[in-house]
């Protein structure tokens, strides 16, 4: 067993060995081929079918998604589901075909005995609280993203899936997807040189305001909208791509600067509408994202640079671009003798142009929703016994940066990174 501390540290032993490139070319192609191994296994179709019985806290929209998803893994089945708000149970009643047994604390759930797994889909201001608790029960747990609220709450996290030695699987899909995870391995490989800025957009024509019954349910029902329970589009949203930023950097990052505002949906929420936020990473690298709620124009994507081509990745597929041949440079005459160094203009349009054509898309053989996959390898790890790939760590790392991005934009500063709470 390890201390907490002895975890940060070996995580920043970690982040430093990727970030100075201790490993050799070989080693590292070689780590990239076995994670590529476990990864094939985990997202395999099942092949275990034996009963699997699920229990559930927090059955809104986002849990009756993930059920939906698990419910298509052989053998699995929903036991137990507990929510504060009455009407889920007869929605996922209705998923299941079957009447899940209710309960109004999640405690009682977590007192079963016949559980082999629990999901936790509450709003964020609970996970750390839900999730450490089912842990500590001694729960396996598919924990919905953000990790946690605080950088306290997700160290907590880690320490209970380390201390109970039980599996901890974060909803990060993107993870799972094997057009990402194919283009993801190639740029590893250097298909796109070295990559130094990563841009992600989330853009949307939605106020994310939901129809209240009742208006002593509008913190329940439209909990994103506010700070007790959210931290808003950074997480919501911004979460994902900041893991794939983590994942091709290597590394988590080390300061976040952000900005945000409300200047569209003037409707008592405290939420920002608008985000845009700023990721450092060792040697200059950057991640930025941008997220506004108002203009769905560039979707959900990301677009990778490297110094020799370019990666754009979608829910959907994946493209890469190369860069043209490099602009050539004068050089000062063999002779030594100074004539004068022939310069050419600072602005081409031919070379200012954006990418044009279909570029060279991912083949895979399948394009399964990563959700989909995401839940069925959860399956194949408690059942085997095998680590997930989107663990702890993976959690840790992009919880580090949503929470010290929220903290850049309410200080209006630059925030430093740290796993300590």
């Amino acid at each position: 067993m390890i201390s907490r501390r002895q975890f940060t540290q070996s995580l920043s032993a970690l982040a430093v060995s990727a970030s100075t490139g201790v490993l050799n070319a070989a080693t590292e192609a070689s780590s990239i081929e076995a994670a590529e191994t476990d990864a094939a296994r985990q997202i395999a179709p099942a092949k275990d079918s034996s009963p699997f019985r699920l229990g559930i806290i927090g059955a809104g929209s986002r849990g009756q998604e993930l059920i939906r998803s698990f419910l298509r893994v052989p053998g699995v089945s929903v036991a137990a589901a507990a929510d504060v708000y009455e009407p889920r149970f007869a929605q996922l009643n209705r998923i299941c075909g079957h009447e899940v047994a209710p309960h109004k604390d999640y405690r009682a759930l977590l007192d079963r005995k016949d559980l082999d797994a629990v999901i936790v889909a509450t709003p964020l201001g609970l996970h750390g609280e839900h999730v450490v608790a089912a842990l500590s029960s001694g729960h396996h747990v598919y924990g919905e993203k953000v990790m946690a609220y605080t950088v306290e709450q997700a160290n907590a996290i880690v320490a209970a899936a380390s201390e109970n030695k039980r599996i901890y699987q974060i909803g990060h899909q993107y993870r799972y997807s094997p057009w990402i995870r194919a283009a993801v391995q190639r740029v590893q490989q250097g298909e796109i040189g070295d990559v130094t800025h990563i841009i992600g957009y989330w853009h949307r024509n939605n106020d994310w305001r939901r129809p209240v019954p009742d208006p002593s349910l509008e913190h329940l029902i439209n909990w994103r909208l506010y700070h007790q329970w959210s931290l808003g589009l950074i997480a919501e949203l911004g979460s994902h791509h900041m893991d794939i930023a983590n994942w091709v950097f290597g590394e988590y990052p080390e300061a976040a600067l952000a900005s945000g505002s409300i200047c569209r949906y003037h409707d008592g929420r405290e939420t920002d509408d608008n985000v845009q936020a700023i990721l450092s990473y060792s040697g200059g690298r950057r991640f930025i994202f941008t997220s506004i709620t108002d203009n769905a124009k560039m979707g959900d994507q990301l677009w990778l640079y490297g110094t020799k081509g370019s990666l754009n990745l979608t829910l959907q597929d994946a493209t890469f671009f190369y860069e043209p041949k490099k602009i050539t440079k004068p050089v000062v005459a063999a002779n030594g003798k100074d004539e004068g160094v022939v310069t050419s203009a600072s602005y081409n349009p031919s070379n200012e142009m954006p990418y044009r054509g279909p570029g060279k898309p991912v083949d895979v053989s399948t394009a399964e929703d990563p959700t989909t996959a995401a839940t069925r390898a959860f399956i194949y790890c408690v059942r085997t016994g095998t680590s997930p790939i989107a663990d702890a760590k993976v959690g840790l790392g992009s919880a580090l940066g949503v929470i010290q991005a929220n903290e850049s934009l309410r200080l209006r500063k630059e925030i430093p990174i740290s796993s300590k709470a």
